[in-house]
């Protein structure tokens, strides 16, 4: 497996994940995952570090992205580059820019959406907008709008290219909540519904969703560092 490293220091590096691999190892996934590949790539000695602790477990990787989300993933070399990007996130210090590909003109152009996410009751893989949910914000900008390539079904349908800013770091936040505002991002195959999604794929091969720049400390040194990831090729395409 090829994995395009953005950034790299002593303390931790950025790489650009490929859609369709996942990035924490499960009973469940079958390939190889990017925490098999870190494992391999940069081996760690369980005899320097406890067994049990999380930068061991989870092999340095500091956050998660979904399966078919593309972009911007970091990794700590060490466990103190661990526990201070995992602070960085909790602190909300760590900004984030998504792009991604939504089914409608949305407006106004400029927006924020504010709305608890949580596991649905009846349904614990998926996620949404609950009572009780933990605060969830994320603030977007629209770049552009346009119509996808003739012959579709939904050749005629509007689109719209957005960058995405989210303030907290909830599982599903961005999808469920273009979803809440009845704007799902292009292929999502959770929350855009089943045959709104299965028309999506006849033209677009995942959940246009992409982890295109991020600004966090260096935990060596504390300089702010930003890491841009390229547009993956699927997307580009599109665009």
């Amino acid at each position: 497996m090829t994995i395009p490293i953005l950034f790299e220091n002593g303390a931790f590096l950025a790489i650009n994940k490929p859609p369709g691999i996942v990035v924490n190892r499960a009973e469940s996934v079958k390939g190889e995952t990017v925490q098999e590949w870190i494992e391999k790539k940069y081996p760690i000695s369980n005899i320097q570090y406890p067994i049990s602790n999380d930068f061991i477990s989870r092999a340095g990787i500091v956050h998660r992205i979904d399966k078919e989300t593309s972009g911007i993933l970091l990794i700590a070399k060490t466990p103190d580059a661990f526990t201070q990007l995992q602070r960085q996130f909790k602190e909300r210090i760590v900004r984030k820019t998504y792009l991604a590909i939504v089914h409608g003109e949305l407006k106004p152009e400029k927006g924020e959406i504010r709305a608890p996410v949580g596991r649905l009751p009846w349904n614990r893989e998926r996620f949404g907008i609950v009572p009780g949910g933990k605060e969830s914000v994320t603030k977007y900008k629209v770049i552009s709008n346009f119509h996808p390539p003739s012959g579709g079904s939904n050749s005629q349908q509007e689109f719209s290219l957005v960058e995405l800013y989210p303030e907290t770091g909830r599982t599903h936040q961005i999808r469920v909540h273009m979803k809440y505002i009845n704007h799902p991002i292009l292929g999502d195959y959770l929350y855009a519904g089943r045959k709104t999604s299965r028309d999506d794929r006849q033209w677009a091969p995942r959940v246009m969703l992409h982890a295109w720049k991020l600004i966090c400390l260096d935990p060596s040194s504390s300089v702010p560092i930003e890491i841009i990831a390229p547009i993956t090729d699927d997307m580009n395409s599109i665009i």
